[in-house]
């Protein structure tokens, strides 16, 4: 069996991967990035919020991804009948980007893959790891490619980016529940032949069927848009087994879109994702480090996946590399508790939407100008802010500023 020596490995080469990667690789350091799919594929995750610019930036991908032209996104509408929220991230409390993209991600992870193996990186596709060993901080990893030829690698550290595929969590049995209610989601693309010119057509908007249920609409500059449906597990079950039905009856229950999509045939079949929230018991080993979705994953309603996946994915690297250069490293500290503590903000937010409360700032007017900026931070990203108060006191903010618009709306009407 063929034995590959690297400083560091990382499973997966979706956003969380090639960031690590593609920092790694500035760096100098021996990495070796081994992916299960074949690129392109299709997956979630299609809406990116401002603060991964930083990461692809830092990790030398922003040029090559810019100049595919995708759609810019810079803001999101939030729509519950006839009231409409709308932020822009150019007016946030926190300093930041504005704006980022809407993405197929079938190409835009193509192009990551693509970016990094001009930059040298040693990307393997059709690669699945069979088994792993732990020595101290060294690891041997078994892998298997297309053709069924086994090699083992030895790492002196190991990035778990694998995404659904929670090869270490599965693995390591580190898997734990969520803290978030069972919810599911269908999707699919469809050639968005009716889309309105302008802002219109190119604005990512969240329609809202019921206080939990609620209607995605991304547009791509291809001229596709991702459309999907989120809710409760038993609601999306009720739409029916066949994916396509239930997508097109769900496109039946937005007033607002269904004139658009509501007989547009889908670009490819609908896909289900079912009781997709996940949690592990810890982030770290000796000699390994767990990343994005095969860490964590809340909810697509604030679209924090991706953000999760590049924060820490880019923070593992960049700890990885000081371990194998001899510093010592406080993984808790520094990598666990910093992550927690932006998926604690962006639970509490994803919890309060779900429970209506947040809904309530949404839509309150007169506007509050103040607050809307502080939540807008939260949602380009920047949850890792505590001057932000509405990060520094998200546990209890939302919640008690939606008790006094209802109590104040319950004083108008006596």
């Amino acid at each position: 069996m063929n034995v590959e020596q690297v400083d560091i490995l990382i499973i997966g080469a979706g956003p969380s991967g090639s960031v690590a990667a593609g920092y790694l690789q500035k760096q100098g350091a021996r990495v070796k990035v081994v992916e299960k799919s074949q690129f392109p594929r299709i997956v979630v995750g299609e809406s990116l919020i401002p603060r991964v610019m930083d990461h692809f930036d830092e990790a030398g991908l922003f040029d090559a991804l810019d100049a595919q032209g995708f759609e810019k996104k810079f803001g999101a509408r939030f729509i519950r009948g006839k009231e409409v929220c709308i932020f822009d991230f150019s007016d946030k409390f926190s300093e930041g980007w504005d704006w980022t993209w809407q993405i197929p991600r079938a190409d835009f992870d193509q192009e990551m893959a693509n970016e990094l193996m001009r930059k040298g990186v040693d990307l393997s596709f059709g690669t699945e790891v069979t088994d792993v060993q732990f020595d101290g901080a060294k690891s041997i990893t078994t892998v298997c490619d297309s053709q069924g030829v086994e090699t083992k690698i030895e790492a002196n550290f190991l990035i778990d980016c694998s995404g659904y595929g929670r090869v270490l969590p599965r693995m390591l049995n580190l898997d734990q529940p969520s803290r978030l209610s069972p919810h599911s989601a269908i999707f699919s693309h469809v050639n968005d032949v009716n889309r309105p010119l302008g802002q219109e057509g190119s604005l990512i908007s969240f329609d809202i069927l019921e206080t939990q249920v609620w209607l995605w609409v991304i547009p791509f500059s291809n001229g596709n848009t991702s459309v999907g449906i989120v809710g409760p597990t038993s609601f999306i079950e009720s739409l029916g087994e066949d994916t396509t039905t239930a997508l097109n009856r769900a496109i039946q229950l937005s007033d607002y879109y269904v004139k658009r999509f509501g007989n547009v045939p889908f670009v490819f079949e609908p896909r289900k994702l079912s009781n997709y929230s996940t949690a592990v018991s810890k982030m770290y080993g000796p000699g390994y480090a767990l990343t994005g979705n095969s860490s964590e994953f809340l909810d697509p309603v604030f679209s924090s996946g991706v953000c999760f996946a590049t924060e820490s994915g880019i923070l593992a690297a960049k700890l990885a590399l000081r371990q194998i250069e001899g510093e010592t490293v406080d993984w808790q500290s520094e990598f666990e508790d910093y992550m927690k503590d932006g998926i604690a903000v962006f639970t509490t937010y994803i919890q309060e939407w779900y429970t209506g409360n947040l809904q309530e700032l949404f839509y309150h007017q007169p506007e509050n100008p103040e607050v809307k900026r502080s939540i807008c931070a939260i949602l380009a990203g920047y949850v890792w802010d505590k001057n932000n108060p509405f990060v520094l006191k998200h546990d209890r903010v939302v919640k008690n500023l939606a008790h006094l618009i209802r109590m104040s709306k319950q004083e108008k009407s006596i």
